[in-house]
């Protein structure tokens, strides 16, 4: 299924650092490329690790306010005069020295995405998949940082895919946390349909990705929202991907399928209250993959996200995305490399995971088999589909 894959990478990126105490760990990066080249993915004829560019003024300012980059460059150079007017400087989102650049690099890295996707596998510079597991920083506001976010690198590559000639472009977040900033870029554009999946925002930051939000008013349907109850495990989260999802993207027909994998769904994830595993995250990596090739001719962007439990889960789950896009998905029951975990030791002091599974199953009962309206999962999915379907022809109950 997979002819070239492009996985974006500069050492640099482990720069995006907001200290010690902060819970966004930069050796949660270190420790999943190191993976991915401890089994040997780098290796394969199909994938090209890729060092990507810093995204000019010019690319920022596709999403971005120029006073807002330029208080963020004023803020790399002395963080202590970052503004918080601008989100910088704040609890969530200290200021640090090189912040502009190092959050540019993972900005162009999904600019470069972007176009290596669009530019296809037959082209040399080109590819059917482009992952930039740094990115997927979704809460970054056009003029503000939030939630750990400086620059919302999935929003500028939607938005360089329209540059490019794009007519309709479909986003997925599966992140525990609202994609809110991606959502906000593109809520009023029809050419954009944002689909997220997050624990209700009743109980998590940032507050918002309720059902009835649905875009603006020359856009009403095209932001998607499922708001989680908190505590459900694999299979109520495999099932309401799987009732909203796939038939809104049948629907969409996008040109290009730009995907966010937040691993802080995790049942160890110490910031959020959902149960999943990392089996049930990898059986949405594959479901995505499936999608992509269904109803997005092959055209795949996939980031990072969320994900706080640094050793245990973010390295495994990002490895089984990019063997998943690369067409050489690992067995869950294989070991864990054992000069890997002596890394995580050296590096942590703690000790790594010993197996690429969980133990989860990636069983779920679809929706299709029928509604429980006791059921808080299946609240969740109907008040979404009620919300969007009939924007989109499709009829609540019944269509999958």
């Amino acid at each position: 299924m997979s002819r070239a894959v492009q996985v974006m990478w500069d050492d640099r990126m482990t720069g995006y650092d907001f200290g010690p105490w902060h819970p966004m760990k930069p050796v949660r990066l270190r420790l999943t490329i190191d993976l991915i080249r401890a089994f040997g993915l780098h290796n394969l004829p199909e994938l090209r690790v890729r060092a990507p560019g810093i995204a000019s003024d010019e690319q920022l300012a596709m999403v971005h306010a120029d006073a807002y980059v330029a208080a963020v460059r004023a803020a790399s150079f002395d963080p202590r005069k970052a503004d918080p007017a601008f989100g910088i400087g704040t609890e969530d989102t200290p200021a640090f020295a090189d912040m502009h650049e190092v959050s540019a690099l993972i900005a162009g890295a999904s600019i470069a995405a972007a176009d290596a996707v669009w530019l296809g596998p037959e082209h040399p510079d080109g590819a059917d998949h482009a992952i930039n597991f740094a990115g997927g920083l979704h809460h970054a506001m056009p003029a503000a940082a939030a939630g750990f976010c400086v620059y919302n690198d999935p929003a500028l590559a939607i938005a360089r895919l329209l540059e490019l000639g794009a007519e309709r472009v479909a986003y997925v977040d599966i992140d525990v946390h609202h994609g809110d900033g991606v959502q906000e870029a593109f809520r009023d554009d029809p050419r954009v349909l944002t689909i997220s999946l997050h624990e209700s925002p009743r109980f998590l930051f940032p507050g918002t990705g309720f059902p009835d939000e649905i875009g603006g008013p020359d856009a009403e349907g095209f932001a998607v929202n499922v708001a989680l109850p908190p505590g459900i495990a694999d299979a109520p989260w495999l099932r309401a991907f799987d009732a909203v999802v796939p038939p809104l993207l049948a629907a969409f027909r996008p040109d290009v399928l730009v995907t966010q994998h937040g691993a802080d769904t995790h049942a160890d994830d110490p910031l959020a209250h959902l149960a999943l595993s990392v089996d049930a995250q990898r059986t949405a990596h594959a479901a995505l993959h499936a999608l992509a090739h269904e109803h997005a001719g092959g055209r795949w962007i996939a980031t990072g996200g969320g994900g706080y439990a640094a050793v245990d889960v973010v390295p495994r789950t990002w490895t089984h995305l990019v063997a998943e896009a690369a067409g050489h998905p690992i067995d869950p029951a294989r070991d864990v490399p054992l000069d890997w975990r002596e890394e995580v030791r050296m590096l942590t002091r703690e000790t790594g995971p010993q197996r690429m599974t969980d133990g989860g199953t990636g069983d779920f009962r679809p929706f299709s088999a029928g509604y429980d309206p006791a059921d808080r999962t299946d609240q969740s999915i109907l008040a979404t589909r009620r919300a969007v379907f009939p924007a989109h022809g499709l009829d609540p109950m019944f269509d999958l």
